[in-house]
C-alpha cells in the first residue's frame, strides 16, 4: 500500500511540474511586470527544474526506506 501511495505522490509531482512547466513557458510577462523573453523564460525553466530535481531525491530515498521496510 505505501508503494502505490508514493507512486500517486510522483504522478501527482509529475503532473504539477508539466503544467508549471506550460505555464512558464507561455506567459508573456512575470509577476514583477518584466516582459518575458526566451533567455528568462529558460532560466525559470531551469530553477523549476532544480527543485524538482531535489523533490526527486527526496523521494528516492523515501522509496528506499519503503522498500527496505517490506
Amino acid at each position: 500500500m505505501k508503494l502505490k501511495m508514493w507512486w500517486l505522490s510522483n504522478l501527482i509531482w509529475l503532473l504539477i511540474f508539466g503544467v508549471l512547466s506550460f505555464i512558464l513557458m507561455t506567459r508573456r510577462i512575470d509577476g514583477s511586470g518584466a516582459v518575458q523573453t526566451p533567455k528568462t523564460r529558460v532560466v525559470s525553466l531551469i530553477v523549476l527544474a532544480v527543485f524538482f530535481i531535489v523533490v526527486a531525491i527526496i523521494q528516492l530515498v523515501i522509496l528506499i526506506f519503503v522498500k527496505r521496510k517490506r
